[in-house]
């Protein structure tokens, strides 16, 4: 055989092998669909080739054309919840996914405290093991990966919930999937992606963060690590993008001990993230994210000011935030251990918010005004309709303060949904200050059993010098 002959044989076999159907790994066996909704399929084969997409909990096919880029995509409309079912992709070739469940789906992403499982000291959760049977929940676990450009796929997979998969996930988002699938009583797929250290910046795409100047200035302070990445945009590009096609319910968000240096700009570094993805999605769904806990930093009142960052994000529409200073009992661990009421507050927030079921007082109390009479002065709150209360004796972490800017220590009263605030030494007062510290943990809750939110009543300049 003429060799050139040969050589363009070769050639053609080669193309046609990779010509077959591919699809991205967030379509896979043990998927989760999100229910009642258009759910985009698509991926890649020969331009110009035929694949046609057979769903079996309606047996219809749907027909879609490769493009010249060798791309596919086209939508399926899922049922109610329930399963399992196949998905059969027919070109050239064939693939069948098994599997295939149809429920309510989230991402779960942020920095180590979402990341934290088993393997990091979450021992608890190995009382989950004996029950996962009677759970159905599936996750995918999105591999670390960075991009400079916005990339089409990840190679995270979809895994079963047992206990092999689960040592290694997020023990946070499975604590909110369970209360999902248990309340809700449909499969729950999460998707988890996360990277420890990481500053917000880098799930923000890169353009967004350079076409601002404040953002751009706050992005250029993050220090550089061998750990992970800090340059905007990477782990978007590599670990958000990738599944922006594929329909959610929600997300839930738990970052923010990586950015308390450039706390001022976290807010509307947060508002620009969440509107990017609701963007790429091209859908405005729930996002609930978790408060950073007391803990020690270096500087003075850094991770205050984070907090009172977070708690400004909750003026972006669908939001949510749950409170956690209650669940810390080592102000020098950065990660609280106590994953199972994160979890389930977040699962609460969901449910009432999202799904409409009642979950008594899902809601921390707020901050709300504050008048000043005579020498004390009355504070109101949102979220606090059965009262507040004390646990102990006496308030914790309450101070007031004179126009003179120094803060003492208050005598506290609750009245219903009000607190009063008190101390002689301040015959004038102006101001107060709760749990306004990077460690301090309060003890004022709503009847519920819900930590009130941080909070102070004056916007005066705050000392976030070097701590000696």
């Amino acid at each position: 055989m003429n060799k050139f002959l040969f050589f363009l044989i070769l050639c053609f076999f080669a193309l046609s092998s990779r010509a077959n159907i591919r699809l991205p790994s967030i379509l896979a066996n043990n998927m989760v669909l999100q229910q009642q909704s258009l759910a985009q399929i698509w991926g890649w084969s020969k331009p110009g080739e035929k694949v046609r997409i057979t769903t079996s909990w309606d047996n219809k096919t749907v027909e879609v054309t490769a493009d010249g880029n060798a791309k596919w995509q086209t939508s399926v409309h899922t049922p109610k919840a329930g399963g399992p079912y196949m998905i059969v992709f027919e070109g050239e070739n064939k693939i069948v996914l098994d599997s295939v469940f149809i429920g309510e789906v989230w991402v779960c992403s942020g920095q180590s405290n979402m990341e934290w499982n088993y393997y990091n000291g979450i021992s608890s959760i190995k009382d989950e093991f004996s029950q996962l049977d009677k759970l159905n929940i599936r996750l995918f676990q999105v591999t670390k990966t960075t991009a400079q450009t916005v990339q089409d796929n990840n190679e995270g997979n979809w895994m079963v919930c047992d206990s092999n998969a689960l040592k290694n996930f997020s023990a946070v988002a499975y604590y909110f999937g369970k209360v999902l699938n248990k309340e809700l009583n449909v499969p729950i797929g999460l998707i988890s992606s996360n990277w420890g250290g990481t500053p917000a910046e880098v799930w923000t795409p890169a353009e967004l963060i350079e076409n601002n100047s404040i953002l751009k200035d706050a992005a250029s302070q993050k220090k550089s690590t061998s750990w992970w990445p800090i340059a905007p945009g990477y782990a978007y590009n590599a670990m958000i993008a990738p599944f922006t096609n594929f329909n959610i319910a929600g997300a839930i968000w738990y970052q923010g001990e990586s950015n308390v240096e450039t706390a001022s700009s976290y807010t509307q570094l947060m508002e620009t993230m969440i509107a990017s993805w609701r963007k790429s999605w091209h859908k405005n769904f729930p996002f609930y994210y978790v408060q950073i806990a007391p803990n020690r930093y270096s500087n003075h009142h850094v991770g205050a000011l984070l907090r009172e960052a977070q708690t400004k994000t909750l003026a972006t529409e669908n939001t949510g935030m749950v409170v956690i200073s209650d669940l810390v009992n080592d102000t020098l661990n950065i990660h609280p251990t106590n994953k199972k009421d994160v979890g389930l507050r977040l699962a609460n927030y969901a449910l009432s918010e999202t799904y409409g079921l009642s979950r008594g007082n899902y809601k921390s109390p707020m901050y709300k005004s504050f008048v000043v009479q005579n020498n004390q002065i009355v504070i109101d709150f949102d979220h606090a309709e059965s009262g507040l209360t004390i646990k102990g004796n006496e308030g914790k972490e309450i101070f007031i303060s004179g126009a003179d800017k120094i803060f003492y220590p208050a005598i506290v009263k609750v009245k219903g949904q009000q607190m009063i605030v008190s101390n002689k030494q301040v015959k004038n007062p102006v101001a107060v200050r709760y749990q306004f510290s990077n460690t301090g943990i309060g003890n004022l809750f709503s009847k519920e059993g819900l930590p009130v939110a941080p909070f102070r009543t004056d916007t005066w300049p705050v000392d976030t010098s070097k701590i000696k």
